[in-house]
């Protein structure tokens, strides 16, 4: 069982959701991430997830778009991610990281290159966003054969077709976006995201987290109340813009107050 399955078997049995936030690894500096990542788990974090920063981010809104600008400028590269994520394994050997980004690095790598240096770092997932589920075969496997979760995004446009492909492949969690758009727009429908929930659970066996849209306790809280897991970033990315590496502190407490508001969905 990987540290994801774990993590979610663990909050099931206590009726708690998880709460998985994202920052960009190497925004504002390199130097920074780590500490970011710790301090995310401080607050509460379940898993995190970690950007990596790309070019051409197409899903991404001007949040973590610019955080991947920032990150680039500083040269920051897939190899350097799984760095961070090495580094980050000297103290915490548990709360599961996965890898947030796209295609391009990890074809560049190679599939099994890549999956051997992610599992050697202690990366426990990777969601390539730009991977349809019907071309991912390759890529899955080569994940699974290394202990990492291949986890996919859904949206309100993905046909029953390509959820069953999803469902063939993924493994830890899947990320159903909650809204049509980009990181960081438009408002939650709770109930449009309930009625899809309902439907995606026909065919899916695995936890399902929501994000997109997510930017404060109250909104996390409605979410928990439908979903496995709650999903922040672009919220945690623009307090890290505001306050560079000094945004530790407030992610934590920002996490803290998440957390309390999810704890009472089930009280």
């Amino acid at each position: 069982m990987s540290r994801i399955q774990t993590t979610f078997s663990s909050l099931q049995q206590n009726h708690k959701q998880a709460l998985i936030p994202f920052i960009t690894a190497g925004d504002p500096h390199p130097a920074a991430t780590v500490g970011l990542m710790h301090a995310l788990v401080a607050g509460g974090a379940d898993i995190v997830e970690l950007g990596v920063p790309f070019s051409d981010p197409m899903a991404d809104g001007p949040v973590i778009q610019k955080a991947s600008e920032r990150a680039l400028a500083h040269g920051v590269s897939l190899h350097h991610v799984l760095d961070m994520v090495r580094e980050f394994r000297r103290r915490d050997a548990d709360t599961p990281v996965v890898l947030m980004g796209y295609a391009n690095p990890v074809e560049a790598m190679g599939y099994a290159a890549f999956a051997e240096a992610a599992a050697e770092a202690g990366v426990d997932g990777v969601l390539t966003v730009d991977m349809p589920p019907e071309e991912a075969g390759a890529l899955s496997d080569t994940l699974k054969r290394h202990g990492l979760d291949p986890i996919f995004l859904l949206a309100p446009t993905t046909p029953a077709w390509r959820v069953a492909e999803v469902a063939k492949h993924a493994a830890g969690y899947v990320y159903y976006v909650s809204l049509k758009g980009v990181t960081g727009a438009a408002t939650l429908d709770i109930a449009s995201v309930a009625a899809k929930l309902d439907e995606l659970r026909g065919q899916l066996k695995l936890p399902i987290g929501v994000g997109f849209g997510i930017r404060d306790a109250a909104s996390a809280q409605a979410v928990a109340r439908i979903a496995d897991s709650v999903i922040i970033g672009s919220r945690l990315v623009q307090e890290v813009e505001e306050h560079g590496a000094d945004a530790a502190a407030r992610l934590t407490a920002f996490l803290r107050e998440v957390r309390s508001a999810m704890d009472t969905t089930r009280e």
